[in-house]
């Protein structure tokens, strides 16, 4: 008798070692619970983008700035998570961060007009920029680099997921309120978020050096991608690429982008982001893919709910409800991805995405006004398949080659590269192309409509076809030991120090 509680208690020996810390979940129910509207918000505004314009009297080249604003700010913080870190502590930089977000997602929902609204997303995305690798950083400072599998499948799959729920949340808003709560719906979430952070996380400031920021990086390369941003988005108007409002700020963009190329390459601290990597040709290839995987991901994201709405007459909640295939179908290829990556290299398994995400796209330039819902859900299905599959085995590939003391920085700009991809896609797919095909059949009615959409989903499927080009420099030999441990987490750069060698800062 006395023999079941001792094989209770050694069973529950056995097994406490496989649950995470109860500390350690109270801190991602923390952090998560403040990530959350910065992680919706990747996604929620796209299907929101229409009717925004229509309240605000907004032309389609001044409404994609609302995405094209947001995601450049969202980039170029990342380095800077680790140096506020390193300089305030885990509550202090989590809290301002959040607090930033909150002050620029109140300030969206009361914008007088687009200039307003775009300049008020660019301060949102400051502050959701600085939480998502704070919440990484800080999560593998807690766990000590113990159960790293475990916290990592725990915290992913809500990052994964909650972007998908983005456009139904959009679609309800829209239906049943004004477009201002698409902003305002954040508010509370990030006051709970900064009650549990007070409450939740700790205050001290992390011991030894402060470092410094990149000042000279700082001023030099934001203002270099804007310009170049604004240069691209002028095209579509009258004169091209001739005039002299496209000539300018993209030669000034492209001079800022040469004189921070230089400083980074000569400086002698850690620059704000490390060009050196590009000497990997791994990391070369990698870092193209993840460009144009942001393009045709955040550019696609902008386009296909426009298509619905204004080519299918969507409304709405429909548009948003249509989305969601797209994003069950970027969760499927999750595990298979990573072990065929692990087994045989990234090169085939990101051609394999490559493939089924042009297929996916490919659907969409021959639907016409009449395509079956069967068919635009299956080819999102696809898309969506192809797209996850292509990122999984790139970010694995992008690391491998790479010393440990470089995947830190590699870690951070491959973030910063993906979401460039975004703000050039939405730029170069609505402002330039969708535009000019809106102008060109506006003569020809809903038929126009149509055939505007297709001509432009045929670049969105030639960006992704563009892709397989730098896919050839990935490997095509399977990870070893070192590896595969060191792509076998969320951010392959958390477990190998993130919080010790933080980007865009030197001591």
């Amino acid at each position: 008798m006395n023999a079941t509680p001792a094989v209770t208690r050694g069973t529950a020996r056995r097994r406490a070692p496989d649950r995470l810390d109860p500390g350690l979940v109270k801190l991602i129910v923390v952090l998560l619970a403040g990530a959350i509207p910065a992680l919706l918000d990747t996604s929620i505004v796209n299907v929101a983008v229409d009717t925004i314009a229509r309240g605000l009297h907004a032309t389609v080249p001044q409404i994609q700035w609302v995405i094209t604003g947001y995601l450049p700010s969202f980039a170029m913080v990342i380095p800077l998570s680790g140096w506020a870190l390193s300089r305030f502590g885990g509550r202090a930089a989590w809290m301002f961060s959040l607090g930033l977000f909150l002050a620029g997602s109140a300030a969206s929902g009361a914008a007088w007009n687009v200039g307003s609204l775009i300049a008020f997303r660019v301060v949102q995305g400051a502050g959701g920029g600085l939480m998502i690798p704070l919440l990484t950083t800080l999560l593998v400072q807690a766990a000590g680099g113990r159960q790293m599998g475990r916290l990592m499948s725990a915290v992913s799959l809500p990052i994964v997921v909650v972007p998908i729920f983005g456009p139904v949340l959009a679609g309800l808003i829209i239906s049943n309120a004004s477009w201002r709560w698409i902003f305002y719906v954040n508010v509370p979430v990030c006051l709970a978020g900064l009650a549990l952070a007070w409450r939740g996380l700790p205050s001290a400031r992390p011991p030894g050096s402060r470092p410094r920021i990149d000042l000279t990086g700082l001023l030099l390369l934001p203002p270099a991608l804007v310009a170049l941003l604004y240069g691209v988005a002028q095209v579509s108007g009258e004169g091209g690429f001739g005039h002299p409002r496209v000539i300018v700020p993209l030669s000034a963009g492209a001079a800022l982008l040469a004189a921070y190329a230089v400083h980074a390459l000569r400086t002698s601290g850690v620059p704000l982001v490390d060009l050196r990597l590009f000497r990997s040709r791994e990391f070369t290839g990698a870092g193209t893919l993840l460009f144009l995987a942001g393009l045709s991901i955040y550019g696609g994201m902008l386009l296909l709910p426009l298509y619905y709405q204004q080519a299918r007459g969507a409304s709405a909640l429909a548009a948003g409800l249509a989305m969601v295939p797209q994003g069950v179908g970027s969760l499927l290829p999750r595990t298979l991805a990573g072990r065929l990556t692990d087994k045989i290299g990234p090169r085939l398994v990101v051609v394999t995405g490559i493939v089924l995400a042009a297929a996916g796209t490919v659907l969409f330039a021959l639907a016409g006004p009449r395509a079956g819902d069967a068919v635009l859900i299956a080819a999102l299905v696809v898309r969506g398949a192809g797209l996850g599959t292509a990122t999984i085995a790139v970010m694995a590939g992008a690391f491998s080659g790479l010393r440990p003391g470089q995947v830190p920085h590699a870690s951070s700009v491959t973030r910063i590269l993906q979401y460039l991809g975004g703000s050039f896609g939405a730029a170069v797919l609505v402002a330039v192309i969708l535009d000019g095909q809106l102008a060109a059949h506006a003569a020809a009615g809903p038929a126009g409509l149509a055939d505007a959409f297709g001509h432009t989903f045929w670049w969105c499927t030639g960006f992704t076809a563009l892709a397989l080009l730098p896919a050839l420099l990935m490997s095509g030999r399977a990870s070893g030991p070192e590896g595969h441990a060191r792509t076998s987490s969320l951010d392959p750069g958390a477990a190998k120090g993130d919080e010790h060698a933080p980007s865009g800062m030197s001591t």
